[in-house]
């Protein structure tokens, strides 16, 4: 258990490395106007911005998932 846990916890910061190092190369070595259509027009907050979206996303289909199992099973009392 201990192992998975090492190199999980590695594999994130790998990530969380060449995700950080691929950002600051995308702002180096590409124009403004390609990098803000890339990024939009905040470019500082641009991780922030994807958790946010994603969590958003995980909530809605967690609730439509909701729904649908609760239809389901009144379906089936009725």
């Amino acid at each position: 258990m201990f192992k998975r846990v090492l190199w999980v916890s590695v594999g994130v910061a790998l990530g969380v490395v060449a995700v950080s190092k691929a950002n600051a190369y995308v702002k180096a070595n590409t124009p403004d106007k390609a990098r803000q259509f890339l990024l939009g027009p905040d470019q500082e907050n641009v991780g922030a911005r994807t958790l946010q979206g994603l969590v958003s996303q995980f909530k809605q289909a967690q609730q439509e998932r909701e729904r649908e199992l609760n239809n389901q099973y009144i379906n089936k009392l009725n």
